[in-house]
C-alpha cells in the first residue's frame, strides 16, 4: 500500500502545485486588497450599502465586510467549496475508472497488490493532495498577513480551511462511490457535480427563503463553517462530513472488491435484459394415421 500511495501521491503532484499555488496567489491578493480597503473605508461602505440585500444573504447572511472574519468570508471561502469541489469531484471519480476505461486497471491488478491495497493507498493519496492544496493555499495568507493590518489569527484560518478539507473529502468519497455504481467516470463526475451545485444553492437559498431550512438541512454544505470558523469550529459538524465520507468509502471499497474489471471502455448499466420464448413450430396438419 505504502509504494501505491507514494506512486498516486507523485502524480497528483502537479495539481497540488497548480491549484495550491492559486489559492496562495489569490489569498495574497486579498490580504494585499484589505489594506487598500480599509484605507477608503467610507467609499466602500457607500458601495456595500448599494448591494441588494438578497446578494449578501445569498453569500451567508449581512455580514460585516469591513471585518476580517467577515471580507474574507465574502471574497474567499464562500465560493471555496465550489472551486475545490470541481478537483474532489474529478479525483474521486477517477480514482479507480478512470485507469479501468483506459485499459490499464487489469495491468495493475496483475501486480502482486491486493485491491483493498490499492484502494486505500490512492484513497490516502487523494486526501493528502486535498491536504497539501489547503496547506499551500493557507501559506498565501500566512506569509503576507504580518504586512497587512487584516487582523486573522493563523490557528482561525487553519480551521476554516479544515472545514473546507472536510466537505471536499465527502464529495470526494461520494464522486468514487458513484463512479462504481454508474456506467462511466463521465456520468459519475457529472451525477457528483450535480450533487455540489445543487447542495450550494440549497444551503445558500435558505438564507432568503426559510421555507427552504429543511431541505438545506439535508445539505452537506449546510455544515460548512468557513470563515464561521473563525468563532469556534463546530466539531460535531466536522465529524459528521468526515464520518459519512468514511461511510461511502467503505461501500465503494467493498463493492471495488467484488467487482469485474473491465479490459477497457465504458461500462452499461446492467440491465437485465427480457428472455425471448422459444416458440416451437407446429405442424398445422393433423398427422395421418396409418
Amino acid at each position: 500500500m505504502k509504494t501505491i500511495f507514494q506512486y498516486s501521491l507523485k502524480k497528483f503532484r502537479g495539481q497540488i502545485l497548480g491549484w495550491g499555488l492559486g489559492l496562495a496567489f489569490l489569498a495574497a491578493i486579498l490580504v494585499l486588497f484589505y489594506d487598500t480597503i480599509a484605507a477608503e473605508q467610507e467609499q466602500f461602505q457607500q458601495l456595500l450599502d448599494a448591494y441588494p440585500p438578497e446578494m449578501l444573504a445569498f453569500f451567508g447572511g449581512a455580514l460585516d465586510l469591513l471585518s476580517p472574519s467577515g471580507f474574507l468570508g465574502m471574497y474567499f471561502f464562500a465560493m471555496m467549496p465550489i472551486i475545490m469541489g470541481i478537483f474532489a469531484v474529478m479525483a474521486g471519480s477517477g480514482l479507480l475508472v478512470a485507469d479501468e476505461e483506459n485499459g490499464t486497471l487489469d495491468l495493475v491488478m496483475a501486480h502482486p497488490v491486493s485491491r483493498t491495497g490499492l484502494f486505500a493507498g490512492r484513497l490516502l493519496a487523494i486526501a493528502a493532495a486535498l491536504a497539501g492544496i489547503l496547506v499551500l493555499g493557507w501559506l498565501g495568507f500566512a506569509l503576507l498577513l504580518p504586512f497587512s493590518s487584516l487582523e486573522v489569527n493563523l490557528g482561525h484560518l487553519a480551521a476554516a480551511m479544515l472545514s473546507l478539507g472536510a466537505t471536499q473529502i465527502f464529495f470526494a468519497a461520494l464522486a468514487l462511490l458513484l463512479s462504481l455504481l454508474l456506467p462511466s467516470r463521465k456520468t459519475a463526475a457529472a451525477a457528483a457535480g450535480l450533487a455540489l451545485i445543487s447542495s450550494y444553492f440549497a444551503s445558500s437559498l435558505a438564507n432568503l427563503n426559510e421555507g427552504l431550512e429543511t431541505l438545506a438541512e439535508l445539505s452537506p454544505l449546510t455544515y460548512y463553517q468557513g470563515a464561521g470558523a473563525f468563532d469556534g469550529i463546530e466539531w460535531g459538524w466536522l465529524a459528521a462530513l468526515t464520518g459519512l465520507a468514511a461511510l461511502m468509502a467503505l461501500l465503494a471499497w467493498r463493492l471495488f472488491e467484488r467487482r469485474d474489471i473491465r479490459v477497457g471502455g465504458e461500462g452499461g448499466w446492467r440491465l437485465p435484459k427480457p428472455r425471448l420464448r422459444r416458440e416451437r413450430s407446429v405442424d398445422a396438419r393433423p398427422a395421418l394415421s396409418h
